[in-house]
């Protein structure tokens, strides 16, 4: 079954669908998280939540839609509704970093990289982390991104073009 069939009946109600939905993108909907909470724990809480809100909310799903960007979506405002309330611990040991198969010169390299990039994108604001993660983690055209985050297209082109700007700086800042 295709995941618009899915979608269809997980909108009518089909508890087994949208189960299947759940497992499909459960992946996704928890690195959205992790990457705009920046602590596990509170990524899987967010994750969770974000499932929770879609199941209530599931007759609003459109099945002519990708259900992933729908999930991704809600997951997106979970996580910034939470992080209005608290800045994360950008240093969450448990934290998912990519696992490069070349030698351990290089695996240490690519994690050191990865951790500067990680403390970089918890240093922005929330929406810019969004932008951040919508586009280049999750490889949305800026029109997805701007039904995702319910904005005008021209501001997540500006959200884009600073949240890059910021986390160069950062970046820089952090290797000096």
């Amino acid at each position: 079954m295709d995941e618009s069939e899915l979608a269809q009946r997980a909108a009518s109600g089909d508890l087994e669908a949208f189960g299947e939905l759940v497992r499909s993108h459960q992946a996704g909907v928890y690195n959205v998280a992790l990457r705009l909470i920046g602590e596990t724990r509170a990524a899987e809480d967010a994750a969770q939540e974000a499932f929770l809100r879609a199941f209530r909310s599931i007759r609003h799903l459109d099945p002519t839609r990708p259900a992933g960007l729908w999930l991704k979506k809600i997951a997106v405002n979970v996580c910034l509704d939470r992080l209005g309330g608290g800045e994360p611990d950008p240093l969450d040991e448990e934290a998912i970093l990519p696992d490069p198969e070349p030698g351990p010169e290089t695996q240490t390299v690519a994690r050191e990289a990865g951790e500067a990039i990680r403390r970089g994108l918890l240093r922005l604001p929330p929406r810019y982390r969004a932008a951040i993660e919508l586009r280049h983690f999750q490889g949305l055209s800026y029109a997805e991104m701007a039904v995702a985050l319910n904005r005008p297209l021209s501001d997540v082109k500006s959200d884009l073009f600073r949240a890059r700007r910021l986390l160069a700086g950062y970046l820089k800042e952090m290797d000096e």
